[in-house]
């Protein structure tokens, strides 16, 4: 595309470069920095945070920039706002568990790069940076992964990486189709190209890019990565893992679906609900007796996708697609960080008995577990609850009752499993509790009070995000 006709103004990524050029800086930094100073860099990436945070509050109208491949609207600026303010939070359960690491800076660094892949995925209007945003938003997570280099997180390190790796090369794969059959890489001529193309090659191309969407969202088939990680990993590492990456490649499912895929053909939104069926029901079931508190977390996250790709599925049928994942991907977020910053802020408890008598020891971090618990089952007057109900709304207007129904079912039966680990933080007990750490404690304090505050005050943040996507 010429020059003249390129949009490259700087000034609309600020979010991005914010978080990029923290990275760089947070790298420099910790070259220089002696070890008890490294602290500093989680502090740059809290400030690049803060100012991603404004500029995307202050971003102007619906636009394109670099010739159309990135689209700056309501979807990406909802999603960078939670991917900022999930990041935050991540960073309180991240201080006491790295503070004195010989790469400890390192570990922020690679948070900020995994943060901006996500971000960018949010974003991307194009085959080929939707790509780059993958890779982005993968490759600094597979060291997360494995950060603490003992036994478990290698190997969980390593699960993680092969199975990314393989559905990277699908997925690559996938775009090399779409290309061939299209003739180009960005949406909207996507769109228009594959409407006269073999619906056979355009099922092949379509299904392996979703496939690598899917892995990053953890969601079935593509799930087996998400327990092993959840549990091998670092607490802290875990709840960064099962939650930011999710927020970019639910958004870039919406958009791929919304705007890259022509309207005859084969019938997209029944395959999203087939998904995220299976999702939900599979995540609930193996969730059931589950009693490592990360594990029990690990197959709740794969059953909340499922019930955010309703939103997905319905994302041509409903106005209430965009509003109900936008709003429902930011009460999951700092609800699921809250209940792993209990889990980081109690680092002893590994089942869901070490936590007997939380709320004799404990009280409010005890209050914390069980309104982020009861939060992510859909309880009113939680955010999530708010964040399921406009989305199963939306599942109605689309045509899907059946997966609504199942849906709820589904919500009825998840209540099981959240209750065994509830039942034993708040029933009195003598038993002393593990050893609380201080700021993983405060990330889950945060966190369980923005999700009962968000519940109420939804209708003013769904406005807002509307307005901010808008620049009004």
């Amino acid at each position: 595309m010429p020059m003249e006709m390129m949009d490259e103004d700087p000034t609309a990524l600020l979010p991005e470069i914010f978080l990029a050029v923290a990275a760089v800086l947070g790298l420099l930094l910790g070259s220089y920095l002696p070890r008890h100073r490294q602290w500093l860099v989680a502090l740059l990436a809290a400030v690049a945070c803060a100012g991603g945070i404004a500029a995307t509050m202050l971003a102007g109208p619906t636009r394109t920039v670099f010739g159309g491949s990135y689209i700056i609207d309501v979807a990406t600026n909802a999603g960078r706002l939670i991917v900022l303010i999930s990041l935050v939070v991540a960073l309180f359960l991240s201080i006491d568990e790295f503070r004195g690491h010989p790469r400890e800076s390192e570990y922020y660094v690679l948070t900020l790069l995994g943060a901006l892949g996500t971000v960018i995925l949010t974003g991307a209007n194009d085959l080929m940076l939707l790509m780059a945003g993958y890779l982005l938003a993968s490759i600094p997570l597979y060291a997360v992964a494995g950060f603490a280099k003992d036994d478990p997180g290698t190997e969980s390190a390593l699960k993680y990486y092969l199975l990314g790796a393989l559905l990277g090369v699908i997925m690559l794969g996938g775009v090399t189709v779409l290309f061939g059959a299209g003739g180009a890489t960005a949406y909207p001529d996507l769109r228009s190209a594959l409407s006269s193309a073999s619906p056979a090659v355009v099922a092949i191309g379509l299904v392996a890019v979703l496939a690598g969407l899917l892995f990053k969202s953890g969601a079935v088939p593509v799930h087996f990565w998400v327990p092993d990680v959840t549990e091998g990993s670092r607490p802290p590492a875990a709840a960064f893992l099962t939650t930011i990456p999710k927020i970019g490649a639910l958004i870039a499912i919406y958009r791929l679906v919304s705007q890259g895929l022509p309207e005859t053909g084969i019938d997209w939104p029944l395959v999203i609900a087939v998904i995220a069926a299976a999702s939900m029901t599979v995540g609930n079931l193996a969730a059931f007796f589950q009693d490592n508190v990360r594990r029990l977390l690990a197959y709740s996250t794969i059953s909340q996708v499922g019930y955010l790709l309703m939103a997905v599925a319905v994302a041509t049928r409903s106005d209430l697609a965009l509003p109900g994942l936008v709003f429902y991907l930011g009460a999951y977020a700092l609800t699921n960080l809250g209940a792993f910053a209990v889990v980081c802020a109690l680092p002893s408890a590994g089942n869901v008995t070490d936590y007997q008598g939380l709320i004799k020891t404990r009280p409010w971090l005890a209050a914390s577990l069980v309104i982020c618990l009861l939060g992510l089952v859909g309880t009113p007057p939680t955010a999530v609850f708010v964040g399921k109900l406009t989305v199963f709304t939306a599942a109605l207007d689309g045509g899907f009752t059946w997966l609504v129904v199942l849906a709820a079912v589904n919500t009825v039966t998840s209540l099981f499993y959240y209750l065994r680990w509830i039942v034993p933080a708040v029933r009195p007990s003598p038993a002393p509790a593990a050893t609380q750490v201080r700021w993983a404690a405060v990330g889950a304090y945060i966190a369980a009070v923005s999700a009962l505050v968000l519940g109420p005050l939804s209708d003013v943040v769904l406005r807002g995000l509307w307005l901010v996507g808008r620049g009004a």
